[in-house]
């Protein structure tokens, strides 16, 4: 066992006592109820117990603790045997079982045990095995009397079994000052500091804290309109008090004056007493609900390695898969994050651990030739940032080559020529990140589909996270995840365009600022600002969430505007907005699953006044901000396109009917070949846009046909799509070799695998 291995069976070790624990106790509880239930009752029990010590069994297993697998498997082979009604249980059998759940529960507690509790437990399996297989032999007779059904568990004896002590008392007394067995131990399960619950409940009880937040916001609102309400009343009673009659005026007047200064003398005092009895109560509420949230908050966050202890497995599996060598290193393990965070990042943690050895780590012999160390390493590492964490993800590979991910962009169409001439090294690298793009030469059915970075980026950018990139040639790649600590709540800055409030996240926010009109300067058709000696773009968040705000409100000086600056992997833009009002702590709100992802925006939020309010997503803005725009006036637009013709090559008949119409039914046009040679006479009489082709075939296979077509200057650019059930790693590199742009493996085979394969090569 590696270090790594160690590691992981040490974490592992209090989460399966917990577990034990449970199976324990119900199959203690099971024991003390088979006596007095019904045999319909009684077989139900026994199905019970026999799943439990199942379970444990495997449990102990995963954990290496083969002591008490061992007795797992005896309990289970006893219920087994009791399921299908081929032994009986006496009473005798029932006070084995409670000795060996007793045994168990001590092993799982973690208790010493001396010689003579070990050897009385090496007595008691063999006791049960005895017991069975002289029962077992018994059977017949048993059946013969009619006494098969009967289960008995009183103290009579059972055909077949001798009345014995409940284990060998010579095996015991080696070890022990006495034979004596002790009575049968009731396995009490151990109170500690742990509940289980399940998540649902947990997130029940944590959304009904979360909803506290909106009534301390609610108050807080309310106490700021008593406050204001007082300071109206003061400035009008001062106003009052200029604008009183004289002395001189009648002895009715004076009354009323002072009948007056009374009432509002009382009416001010109970409105300063009420002010302060609310600004009290929001304080109060206001600490409760944050310690409420902060507590609940906590249950449900969880250290990083309960995520990454499934990492080691997975470097192991995949290096092996590749023909590489990789170690993995983490750091920041015990950091804790919420549950939900940790469920979003395991997916494009995975990716990003694949990529880099997919892509990354160079083979032995590679980095032998390099100088650089026969076995490549991964690092994952997390810390904290105030109210986020941030993730890397590095590799001492071959780093990223910027020249092969342009030419991967303008091949996928993901950028012009122009544009692909324009982009800096950086911009350049960036590109990963764009569905479609990748540098593999071969789609497999794991790899080279340029989705994974693409899904990474967006699963990120859902959490309100941003991802970012380093890499150098020969040094490696290392990928920057910033996420928030929890998905409850986060600070936002409340902005208004037009009638409509909007939230930003303040974690996207690099400044706000107020910018004179004649400093927006016009650059290549894009309005622009400087700032801190910096030019940036700058966009009209009214026109990117195409609203008609009307007049621009933006302050009482027409020569001023609004702006605020975001920024988003990497990069910054000036949004100007009619009003920036104030920060606040915002409960985030999911749209539900029929709005599960609306353009620009990341969900919503309630105010204290009970309006819901849009969250707005930063990335897709900047990205909205930039489209390209709209087709103008006269415009030509491209009809459809002609029908895709593709090759099939396939010598069997039911696997080529197959292929045949899959694809016919999804519009293409289809043609077939039996074998290599078939194939390569069908493309000499006509045009096609993609071959799909079987490997194993007679007189010419699939490799050899990629080989030839490769060769061929006119079919030389010919797509082509390998289904085999050839799937070793030799056999993809050879694909690889020979130039397929596919390699599809038919056992993990699906109709929308090759769908999808072929759309994005055609």
């Amino acid at each position: 066992m590696d270090r790594n291995d160690e590691e992981i069976l040490k974490k592992l070790l209090p989460i399966f006592k917990i577990e034990a624990q449970d199976h324990l106790k119900v199959m203690f509880t099971g024991l003390m109820g088979i006596e007095k239930s019904d045999p319909e009752k009684r077989a139900e029990i026994i199905e019970t117990v026999y799943r439990e010590s199942h379970s444990l069994k495997g449990a102990a297993r995963s954990v290496n603790r083969s002591d008490i697998a061992v007795l797992c498997q005896s309990m289970e082979s006893v219920f087994s045997a009791l399921k299908h009604k081929e032994i009986i249980l006496s009473s005798r059998m029932l006070d084995l079982l409670h000795q060996t759940v007793a045994s168990t529960s001590k092993l799982v507690a973690g208790e010493a045990l001396s010689p003579c509790e070990e050897s009385e437990i090496a007595a008691l399996i063999r006791a049960l095995e005895k017991t069975i297989q002289k029962q077992k032999h018994a059977a017949p007779a048993r059946e013969a009397a009619g006494d098969m059904e009967s289960d008995t568990v009183a103290g009579e004896q059972v055909p077949g079994e001798e009345k014995s002590p409940a284990v060998e008392p010579a095996l015991i007394a080696k070890n022990c000052a006495s034979p004596e067995i002790p009575a049968a131990v009731v396995p009490v399960p151990t109170l500690t500091g742990t509940i289980r619950m399940s998540t649902a409940k947990l997130d029940a009880i944590l959304l009904r804290a979360e909803e506290m937040l909106s009534v301390k916001l609610a108050t807080g609102r309310h106490t700021g309109e008593l406050r204001e309400l007082r300071k109206t009343f003061v400035r009008w009673k001062k106003e009052r008090a200029k604008n009183r009659p004289c002395k001189t005026a009648g002895r009715e007047a004076v009354k009323e004056i002072d009948d007056d200064k009374s009432f509002l003398a009382s009416f001010e005092s109970g409105l300063t007493t009420l002010v302060k009895a609310a600004e009290y109560d929001h304080r109060s509420l206001g600490t409760m609900v944050d310690a409420l949230l902060d507590d609940m908050k906590k249950t449900m966050m969880l250290p990083f390695s309960s995520l990454v202890e499934i990492f080691p497995k997975l470097v192991r599996d995949l290096s092996r898969d590749a023909g590489k060598e990789v170690d993995l290193t983490t750091d920041g393990n015990e950091i804790e994050i919420d549950r939900r965070v940790l469920e979003e990042l395991k997916g494009p943690l995975i990716h990003l651990v694949r990529n880099c050895i997919d892509h990354g780590i160079e083979t032995t012999e590679e980095r032998k030739r390099k100088g650089k160390p026969l076995r490549g390493n991964i690092r994952i590492g997390v810390s904290s940032r105030d109210s986020s964490i941030e993730i890397t993800v590095s590799d001492d590979g071959a780093g990223i080559d910027a020249l092969k991910v342009k030419a991967a962009a303008e091949k996928c169409g993901a950028i012009s020529r122009e544009e692909a001439q324009s982009l800096d090294e950086h911009e350049t690298q960036l590109l990963i990140f764009r569905s479609g793009v990748t540098t593999s030469p071969i789609i497999t059915d794991i790899s080279g589909r340029g989705l994974g970075s693409a899904i990474v980026k967006e699963k990120v950018e859902k959490l309100n996270g941003t991802i970012a990139m380093d890499t150098q040639p020969d040094i490696g790649t290392t990928f920057r995840l910033i996420v928030p600590l929890t998905l409850a709540t986060f600070r936002g800055v409340l902005v208004r365009m037009g009638e409509q409030l909007f939230v930003l996240p303040s974690a996207n926010i690099e400044r706000v600022a107020r910018v004179k009109k004649e400093g927006i300067q016009t650059v290549e058709h894009r309005e622009t600002i400087a700032l801190d000696g910096q030019t940036i773009s700058l966009a009209r968040l009214g026109d990117v969430l195409e609203l008609k705000t009307g007049a621009d409100r933006s302050g009482s000086d027409d020569s001023l505007v609004q702006v605020v600056v975001l920024g988003s992997a990497g990069k910054r833009m000036a949004f100007v907005v009619d009003e920036i009002l104030h920060e606040q702590e915002v409960l985030v709100k999911t749209l539900g699953s029929q709005l599960s992802r609306v353009r620009n925006i990341a969900g919503a939020t309630l105010l204290g006044s009970g309006k819901v309010v849009p969250i707005l997503n930063v990335p897709d803005l900047m990205i909205s901000a930039v489209k390209v725009a709209p087709i103008s006036a006269g415009a030509v637009v491209e009809g459809p396109s002609k029908r895709i013709s593709i090759l099939v090559v396939e010598d069997s008949i039911t696997a080529r009917a197959l292929l045949k119409g899959i694809l016919e039914s999804t519009g293409y046009d289809v043609t077939t070949a039996v074998d290599g040679l078939d194939a390569l006479t069908a493309l000499k009489t006509r045009e096609f846009d993609l071959v799909v082709s079987d490997v194993e075939m007679p007189r010419m296979n699939g490799f050899d046909l990629t080989a030839k077509i490769r060769t061929d200057k006119k079919l030389s650019e010919l797509p082509v799509v390998l289904v085999t059930a050839l799937e070793s790693r030799e056999d993809r590199e050879r694909g690889i070799d020979v130039g397929a742009n596919a390699y599809i493996v038919k056992s993990s085979f699906e109709q929308s695998n090759l769908l999808e394969v072929v759309g994005r090569l055609t």
